[in-house]
């Protein structure tokens, strides 16, 4: 299946057809790789991914094939070119033999539903773990073990646990454990720190909610009084099972940390806009 999501790309810079993207400009050789959430027309947070994308590409030793002003330029050709509202919008730097290329394409959105955010959902436990965690770089042969392993057992996500039983992250989130009044999630260098799981940690520290940086164990998980995700798409998404462990989801400080980051997007979109304008 195409991974184009619309029916134009950016190629170098360049507005092109869907008809000519191929994912193996993406899948074959190396590539570095951001997904934005597009809400109104507009990226969410876009200065913290360039930020990343950038941390990616100098972890990996590759370059950077085009700048956060480029970038720019080409989202809003894109956006402009086909104007999808709600969106997930990919980044790709692609680095195969001797030729580089960078491309700019909308992906299929999966967003939670607004039952799911009430209800929660199902995650599953996964033995594995990033050889490097703190880059954003594709690992087709891992995304496919899991999609797979997802389909099979009707989960959302799947949670990773590492060669010493502990949980470090999501396959495409990051994971924070409640017991009490105190948020747990696994330290920086053991994970990919995701955009959305920095703006819950800032929001955190501004409404002194407790957090503390620690591993969990995978056989320990029944200890804690709920569990949620932080991602681009999901957002804060509850858990309510993960295997055959049940969690509460009714729990007001999740809410009020999903609240309190959409103010913060809608705020990042402004600011996209106030700076394009000028």
């Amino acid at each position: 299946m195409n991974e184009c999501f619309g029916k134009k790309f950016i190629l170098n810079g360049r507005i092109e057809s869907a008809d000519v993207f191929d994912n193996s400009m993406v899948y074959e050789g190396d590539s570095v790789y951001e997904v934005i959430r597009m809400s109104k027309g507009s990226p969410v947070f876009f200065s913290d991914h360039m930020e990343r994308l950038a941390i990616s590409t100098s972890l990996q030793d590759k370059a950077m094939l085009a700048d956060a002003v480029t970038l720019k330029k080409d989202i809003i050709t894109l956006a402009k070119s086909e104007r999808k509202k709600e969106a997930n919008l990919k980044i790709v730097f692609n680095y195969n033999k001797d030729e580089s290329t960078y491309l700019v394409y909308y992906i299929e959105p999966i967003y939670p539903s607004e039952e799911q955010y009430r209800k929660g959902v199902k995650g599953i436990l996964f033995y594995a773990e990033r050889s490097d965690p703190a880059s954003k770089v594709i690992n087709h042969k891992l995304r496919s073990s899991i999609y797979h392993k997802l389909i099979l057992e009707g989960g959302y996500e799947a949670l990773l646990v590492n060669e010493k039983g502990q949980v470090t992250e999501g396959s495409r989130s990051n994971i924070f454990f409640l017991k009490e009044d105190t948020l747990i999630t696994a330290p920086d260098n053991m994970i990919l720190s995701g955009i959305t799981r920095k703006h819950i940690l800032e929001i955190c520290a501004d409404g002194k909610i407790p957090v503390k940086m620690s591993s969990v164990k995978a056989d320990r998980i029944s200890d804690y009084d709920a569990v949620f995700m932080t991602g681009t798409s999901p957002m804060v998404l509850p858990f309510n099972l993960i295997d055959e462990r049940r969690f509460r989801v009714d729990f007001p400080v999740i809410k009020k940390l999903r609240d309190l980051y959409l103010l913060r997007a809608e705020e990042s979109i402004l600011a996209f806009r106030s700076d394009k304008d000028r």
